[in-house]
């Protein structure tokens, strides 16, 4: 019987360079994607999946996202007063129960692999989920990414990734997966590489931003040398585990924005408000206006 998976980790210790000045001051996790964080919408979607506790990996000036998980009495104070209950209510649907959130720093810049091994001690000893926050996966189902990775684990037990198919022109940006049959909703790992050579992917399955990991990644992860960039690449250690555990790949099928590149961000809040129905036809006539323009 597979362990049920409670703990979801996000690292938000990046600098988000990409986006300067105006990351200067505020976390990019923080930038909203229409009028929700992007960090907010990949919680919304780890609580959609039945996640218990979030696990955040922060760094300096990152106090905000700590702030924006808690309480604001004088915020919704005001709100109770001017008789805002729509907005009250929104605000408290939004807050985690009490406990249900932990924050650790990772001191310096040394990795994915280093930021989710600094979780180790609030994950302890059980799988748990690593959502990347900058990869927004819109679901065209209803279902969302990780929830459909959690019937996958459920299913085959062991670790999980998300992946989605790229043109074979680009797979030499990206983590590629080999796998028995690249068609599935769900299959095995056979391989997995970190940017290959141009003509030398072993499929267009590309890592999406989406984990289910055993906690044995930690002691791996412990001892890892240094990688591409000299940082601790969590890459390097899954092959490690995917010699001694199973590995599946889960397919979405949605669309995955970049949140961390400035045309990922920007068609994300694009998508993002045309399909709500307070903002969604007005903005298609705006956009069709100054596409005539």
């Amino acid at each position: 019987m597979t362990k049920r998976i409670r703990k979801a980790v996000l690292p938000v210790a990046g600098l988000g360079t990409r986006f300067l000045p105006a990351t200067k001051a505020v976390p990019k996790e923080m930038l909203t994607v229409v009028d929700r964080p992007v960090v907010q919408h990949v919680v919304d979607e780890a609580r959609a999946a039945g996640i218990e506790h979030i696990v955040f990996v922060t760094g300096r000036n990152k106090a905000v996202i700590e702030d924006h998980f808690d309480m604001g009495y004088e915020l919704e104070d005001t709100l109770a007063r001017r008789n805002k209950t729509k907005e009250l209510e929104a605000l408290k649907a939004d807050l985690p129960v009490a406990g249900g959130t932990s924050f650790t720093r990772q001191q310096a810049p040394l990795g994915l692999g280093h930021a989710v091994w600094c979780a180790r001690e609030i994950v302890g000893d059980e799988p748990f989920a690593l959502l990347l926050p900058d990869m927004l996966h819109y679901s065209l189902s209803g279902k969302g990414c990780l929830a459909e990775m959690i019937e996958a684990y459920e299913q085959h037990g062991g670790n999980h990734i998300a992946v989605a198919p790229v043109p074979e022109d680009q797979t030499h940006q990206y983590g590629i997966v080999a796998v028995e049959d690249a068609k599935a909703k769900v299959t095995k790992i056979t391989g997995m590489v970190e940017k290959p050579a141009k003509g030398t992917a072993p499929s267009n399955l590309h890592v999406s931003g989406r984990y289910i990991l055993q906690p044995t990644i930690f002691n791996l992860l412990a001892n890892q040398e240094p990688g591409a960039g000299g940082e601790i690449q969590l890459t390097d250690s899954m092959i490690a585990l995917s010699h001694q555990e199973s590995f599946h790949a889960v397919r979405f099928d949605g669309e995955i924005y970049d949140t961390g590149s400035k045309i990922g961000f920007l068609t994300a809040n694009v998508a993002y408000a045309l399909d709500r129905g307070d903002l969604g036809p007005q903005l298609r006539a705006e956009i069709e206006r100054l596409l005539e323009r």
